[in-house]
């Protein structure tokens, strides 16, 4: 292992694994949490928080949700952050709103709350073609999309329904610059160290007149981010130098989704192997399994764990890159990971 990769990936997980603390501590050190559907074993947000928030247990977001300062938006994807971050995706700038939008949105603004069920009494239950090919009904596509405006926010979930409320809180009055470039240094905080290339042209929500090349160009000049060169590759930090802990023995099943593996290329090129997600790949063409989690043991990303309700229980399904770890340590670690993980699904 090249030593100055071995040092980037040190930095990678110590960028991200900080000590449990609060769950809202912990979004304010993650910045964001992406969000997904699929409950095998549990949600991605759950996944992703159970390493950082002390005690956590699969549905302490969606439980306690209403009571902090966070919000569900899109900012690189659909996901949770701190509501600081969210005024800076707001105002989304779109055409007028429609007749049927301007409607939707009379009716929740006279409710303090609105289950998307509760609007079938005022129009029905007509069906619309989604985003995905499938089939949405048609006030909850335009709940969808006046909550992307900033018009409407989900106040909580019930049973992983989205429950709306009219926006209430003013939203900062940030010029489209300084949007831009504190959601550049977020995004770089987030990922870091983060590969320039695709840092550049990362899709996310921004001003319509954003610039991410010249922002981010902008920001390696002033030293707010800095530049490291490694075998040829460009990788942003943040500016502050931290110093990078020794990876402690211990292993850690990772969300497909988890800041740390998000970027694909970055894993391939920090532990020299291919990682898929393949929850929508066919079955026969299955390489790792529907919801296969990367294996973390220190600073090594060393195979995946595939997770199996079974019988009031779990089955813990491994497979890995090369050989698995013959030392009694990491048996030891292994074994308390699997109890961690039963305890945080409440068995």
């Amino acid at each position: 292992m090249d030593n100055e990769i071995h040092n980037l990936r040190a930095r990678a997980i110590a960028n991200t694994f900080f000590r449990p603390t609060t769950l809202p501590d912990a979004f304010l050190k993650l910045g964001f949490v992406q969000a997904d559907p699929i409950r095998s074993p549990a949600t991605a947000q759950d996944l992703i928080l159970r390493h950082r928030v002390k005690g956590y247990r699969a549905g302490d977001l969606e439980r306690r949700y209403s009571s902090l300062e966070i919000e569900e938006d899109y900012l690189y994807a659909y996901g949770f952050m701190p509501r600081e971050h969210w005024q800076l995706l707001h105002p989304r700038n779109f055409d007028a709103l429609s007749k049927f939008e301007k409607q939707v949105l009379k009716v929740v603004q006279t409710h303090n709350e609105i289950h998307p069920r509760e609007l079938e009494q005022y129009f029905g239950n007509e069906r619309v073609v989604n985003a995905w090919g499938g089939n949405s009904k048609a006030t909850t596509a335009v709940l969808d999309s006046l909550q992307y405006r900033g018009l409407l926010r989900v106040a909580r979930r019930e049973k992983g329904i989205r429950v709306y409320a009219p926006t209430e809180k003013t939203m900062e009055n940030y010029t489209p610059a300084q949007r831009s470039k504190i959601l550049i240094l977020l995004l770089t905080k987030i990922f870091a160290p983060a590969l320039e290339k695709n840092l550049r042209k990362l899709r996310f929500s921004k001003p319509p007149d954003c610039n991410t090349r010249a922002t981010l160009d902008e920001l390696i000049a002033t030293g707010e981010i800095r530049r490291e060169i490694v075998n040829g590759i460009s990788y942003l930090l943040p500016a502050v130098n931290e110093s990078v802990p020794v990876s402690k023995p211990i292993v850690r099943f990772l969300a497909p989704f988890d800041p740390l593996v998000w970027d694909r290329e970055r894993f391939e090129l920090f532990w020299n192997w291919q990682y898929r997600f393949e929850a929508y790949t066919p079955v026969a063409k299955r390489v790792r399994g529907y919801y296969a989690m990367p294996l973390l043991w220190q600073d090594d990303i060393i195979g995946w764990v595939n997770v199996h309700k079974k019988d009031g229980g779990i089955d813990f399904e491994f497979g890995y890159r090369e050989k698995r770890p013959k030392s009694a340590e990491f048996k030891s670690e292994l074994e308390a990971e699997m109890e961690r993980f039963k305890s945080f699904l409440k068995l």
